[in-house]
């Protein structure tokens, strides 16, 4: 992680929170890994809505524990990244979504800080008790499974996701290393 850094979301990245969004509202872009950004115009409100996901006694029925993470660069603060962990599944997770959603802002993409946050993250899960991850992504998204694939991760199967219409790759990444 040499010249980034990973902090929580907070009041103090306000301004680049904010850019984030923005980035990705004009991009187009689906902003996994963000607990749901796009929908708050307020950062204080999204704030408001991680602690519900933090919070086991705020979760409403079919919803699970998350844990939000910014990826800095520390030469100039940029949010470059976000990702959440997910250490439970729900229905929709176990099959659809894993224990890891990321994304990489669009202006900053090719440049690998994708496999770094990932290789970041991991410790983080090891943290939570868990003893590997399931990751998806795409089928077709060659950024997104290159960086599964750096961070050891192991295809197990394709599955259609209805909602989306989409066909999603399922990786597992052993944590006993």
């Amino acid at each position: 992680m040499n010249g980034m850094k990973l902090a929580e979301p907070s009041m103090e990245y306000d301004a680049q929170i904010q850019a984030y969004r923005k980035e990705f509202l004009e991009y187009g872009g689906s902003m996994d890994g963000t607990n749901s950004l796009r929908q708050y115009e307020k950062t204080q409100d999204w704030l408001d809505h991680l602690e519900i996901r933090r919070t086991p006694e705020l979760l409403t029925p079919g919803r699970t524990l998350s844990r939000q993470y910014l990826y800095i660069r520390e030469e100039d603060e940029k949010i470059v990244g976000m990702f959440s962990l997910r250490p439970q599944f729900n229905e929709y997770l176990e099959k659809y979504g894993g224990n890891i959603g990321y994304s990489v802002v669009p202006g900053e993409r090719r440049k690998g800080y994708a496999t770094g946050m990932l290789k970041a993250a991991l410790p983080l899960c090891r943290e939570l008790g868990l003893k590997r991850v399931l990751i998806t992504c795409i089928k077709g998204n060659e950024g997104s499974k290159r960086t599964i694939l750096n961070n050891g991760g192991v295809y197990e199967s394709t599955v259609y996701e209805p909602d989306e219409r989409i066909w999603l790759e399922r990786y597992w990444i052993n944590l006993d290393r």
